[in-house]
């Protein structure tokens, strides 16, 4: 009887015990590092400041919105990044991720460094995913911005957000001049115009004092007049293109205005040159009513798109972040979702007109009455944002090949060689041709 009674204790024992066990295990979560129960995560790769080079106390805030979105959809998946990481590192770090196989899941990408990282085959193709997504819209984006995550026709990235590159003007001194620009779809001659009447001497010293314009380039130049300087292999330069040598002769004339002054962006900032060319998010820094004519410095200023050439139209070019994900990733199915979270979920891309000093890529968002009264602030001006949808959507895209930064510099060289020699450009262009074409099928 005591046997019995002893086992029945022992028993009793053992299942308060096993209880006990099942208790802590429970409430300390234990069970879910066990395999059936263990959470997966999905890992993105970020920098810490503003992909724009401004101040920014928000740096994470779009990120962390968005992964509070998706885990909600997703209760059993973890999304985790790195801290810390400054975007002057960020390049090299994801090059070393990537390099020891330790790389995110998907991380965002500067614009410079995408060919690069498509060519090495260290992104995945996303064309399949698109293809069988029937929540994706392709057509939500601004189509320019969109394939800017393109290389060599496929689709290896989305984009995060934008900014296009636009005109912005000194109203001041066009007042005080009494001139004028006539309308949106102003050209290189009026542009001319009027930097040749702005620019002059304005206290007697015998000094030109005004300018016309400031940071306006070759690049520009070749943008707004239908210029296709390589074919998408990389193999080819077209230096020799007929509309190159109206630019050129174009870019000169506005350099001999200035009577050899090296003007700086500093003249635009103290209100001494009409026009400069910015990209959106540096309007947006400087001033929290973009669009709309407001004080900076002593002076009132606007932004319109670039002059169109005789041979081209009032377009220019749109720097873009970009989200990709890695070829050798373990979680394709979550990590496609997380990036559809970042750049089709109209709450994370309206955020970026709140914590970040881009443009949304989604056209519905920044065509928006939010998106209006967000950049109007208190301002009573009446705001266009054709302006700068117009700007995104018709945008330059530039070729994607590898070493596309060398060649572009090489084409740098030549412009300024044959500017400064004062040569004949047509001969210019022909020599400075061979060279770069040398150089791009070097092997």
């Amino acid at each position: 009887m005591n046997y019995i009674k002893n086992k029945k204790n022992t028993l009793i024992s053992i299942l308060c015990i096993f209880l006990l066990i099942f208790i802590w295990v429970i409430y300390t979560n234990v069970y879910k590092q066990l395999p059936m129960f263990r959470d997966k995560t999905i890992t993105i790769g970020v920098f810490s400041d503003s992909y724009w080079e401004v101040q920014n106390g928000y740096s994470y805030r779009i990120l962390e919105d968005a992964i509070a979105i998706f885990e909600k959809e997703h209760p059993k998946i973890q999304v985790e990044y790195v801290s810390g990481i400054l975007k002057k590192d960020y390049s090299e770090w994801l090059v070393e991720q990537l390099l020891s196989d330790n790389a995110p899941d998907i991380f965002f990408i500067l614009a410079e460094d995408f060919n690069d990282i498509a060519e090495i085959g260290a992104l995945k193709d996303l064309t399949p995913l698109i293809a069988e997504d029937n929540t994706f819209q392709k057509n939500r984006f601004y189509s320019s911005a969109y394939q800017c995550g393109q290389y060599h026709g496929i689709q290896y990235s989305l984009p995060y957000e934008c900014a296009p590159k636009l005109m912005f003007v000194n109203q001041t001194i066009l007042n005080n001049e009494e001139l004028s620009i006539s309308n949106e779809d102003w050209t290189w001659q009026e542009f001319y115009n009027i930097c040749q009447k702005a620019t002059k001497d304005t206290n007697g010293d015998g000094v030109i004092d005004q300018f016309g314009t400031v940071g306006y380039t070759w690049e520009e130049a070749f943008d707004s007049n239908g210029i296709k300087l390589f074919n998408q292999e990389g193999t080819k330069c077209y230096l020799t293109d007929d509309n190159i040598e109206p630019a050129l002769i174009f870019i000169e004339q506005l350099e001999k205005l200035n009577e050899g002054y090296n003007i700086s962006s500093n003249d635009f900032d103290l209100g001494n040159v009409v026009f400069q060319p910015m990209l959106f998010s540096e309007y947006r820094a400087y001033k929290p009513y973009p669009l709309s004519i407001k004080k900076y410095s002593s002076f009132e200023w606007d932004c319109i798109p670039m002059p169109a050439g005789p041979s081209g139209e009032n377009i220019s070019t749109l720097n873009t972040l970009l989200i990709a994900m890695n070829a050798n990733t373990r979680n394709t199915e979550y990590a496609w979702d997380f990036m559809k979270v970042l750049t089709c979920n109209t709450q994370i891309q309206s955020e970026i007109f709140e914590y970040s000093e881009g443009v949304s890529v989604l056209k519905e968002v920044t065509e928006s009455d939010k998106t209006l009264q967000s950049l109007m602030g208190s301002s009573e001006n009446n705001l266009n944002l054709q302006i700068l949808s117009d700007a995104v959507e018709n945008a330059v895209i530039a070729p994607r090949f590898r070493n596309y930064d060398e060649a572009i510099a090489e084409v740098n060289r030549a412009v300024h060689s044959i500017i400064e020699e004062n040569t004949n450009i047509s001969m210019g262009q022909i020599i400075w041709n061979r060279t770069i074409n040398k150089k791009l099928n070097y092997k």
